[in-house]
């Protein structure tokens, strides 16, 4: 009967064991320490792929990495492997598949009137050759989350990603050491996030600094807004919703074609570092860790390759001008799985303002 019983528990703890953990497929590879000091730029990188008749897109050496490391390189990518029980009771949201969507769509365009969504990730931030160390999962949620307050309520607001890294706590991950895009949506949601006038992320005790060396530990939740004429809950802005977008391609233009940008994830490989036009799809390198970005559009290219038209938060010096494609339909580098978004809700929004102060977050 001892034996039975020993039996049970070992076989619970290994269930357990296996449901903490979702392969998203990001996680990254085990890289030798010779690999992690190499320089992440490499010519024969640049070779391979430009010399490919089938890769799609172009490779070459930027500014943004010049000097980098494959390890400073990899400590910009801040999506973690997310912990499945992070998934329990999250909506998967699809759209009616008879909705007639245009063939190629740009969200910039559509809201020109949202200056939000024709900036890069992180925007002014980054005109410094500044690190943003693993808090990217952060800034894809919290932009994509001021795009849609704009287009839902004609308002344009930056929030603050500083709320989100400190006060999120271990429920979102490590901070500026990485974290899972969707907790940061569940925050909003239960939580919600100050405006970036109120906690601004650019100050002495935010996570960017130079070269991200040595690592820089998350800032302290003070809750309180650096201006003495603002209140930190007043400047509170709150989501009605957290949820995942159904992976089909279909149910992911809908999404944005209907509510604005999303954020995703996906696998970053050696040669995404290299990105410099055209419609990317991974050719060649090492797995390096997991990434999130807003998605906000879609096309095709000249060449007919379907593709998705993306924001990235690495500096105007890199790819097209902070953008970059990536092929559509075919889930590359696991895009197509990690598709996370939230609608805005109208608290704090309009006059009457109704909140209660916030306590400290214990779970959501």
């Amino acid at each position: 009967m001892a034996e039975h019983h020993h039996r049970i528990r070992v076989y619970l703890a290994s269930a357990i064991l296996l449901l903490a953990v979702i392969n998203t497929g990001i996680a990254a590879e085990n890289l030798s320490q010779q690999k992690l000091t190499s320089r992440i730029l490499q010519n024969e990188i640049v070779k391979e792929v430009n010399e490919n008749p089938n890769a799609g897109w172009i490779a070459a050496f930027n500014d943004r990495f010049a000097n980098s490391t494959v390890a400073e390189f990899k400590r910009l990518l801040g999506v973690k492997p997310t912990p499945k029980n992070e998934f329990l009771g999250v909506p998967v949201v699809s759209h009616d598949i008879s909705l007639k969507l245009p063939k190629e769509f740009d969200a910039r365009t559509a809201w020109s009137q949202c200056s939000s969504i024709g900036r890069i990730l992180g925007h002014g931030i980054y005109t410094k050759l500044y690190g943003h160390c693993g808090s990217c999962w952060a800034f894809g949620a919290v932009e994509s989350l001021s795009d849609r307050f704009c287009i839902k309520y004609n308002m344009n607001i930056s929030l603050s990603v500083n709320d989100l890294l400190a006060c999120c706590g271990f429920l979102c991950g490590q901070g500026c050491n990485g974290g899972y895009p969707i907790s940061a949506w569940r925050y909003f949601k239960h939580h919600g996030v100050v405006t970036e006038e109120c906690d601004p992320y650019f100050d002495n005790t935010g996570c960017s600094h130079p070269g991200c060396e040595p690592a820089y530990p998350t800032p302290k939740c003070v809750r309180k807004c650096v201006s003495g004429n603002q209140l930190w809950r007043e400047s509170k802005h709150y989501g009605v919703s957290a949820y995942k977008v159904r992976h089909g391609p279909q149910d992911i233009m809908a999404e944005v074609y209907k509510n604005g940008p999303v954020e995703v994830a996906f696998t970053v490989y050696e040669d995404f570092a290299h990105y410099k036009s055209g419609v990317y799809k991974h050719i060649t390198g090492a797995n390096i860790g997991g990434h999130a970005v807003k998605l906000i559009g879609w096309g095709t290219s000249d060449d007919g390759e379907d593709y998705w038209l993306l924001a990235n938060q690495w500096n105007r010096s890199w790819g097209d001008d902070g953008y970059f494609k990536i092929k559509r339909g075919t889930n590359e580098c696991g895009i197509e799985h990690g598709v996370v978004a939230g609608l805005p809700s109208d608290r704090n929004v309009f006059n009457g303002i109704n909140t209660s102060d916030d306590v400290l977050v214990s779970s959501f």
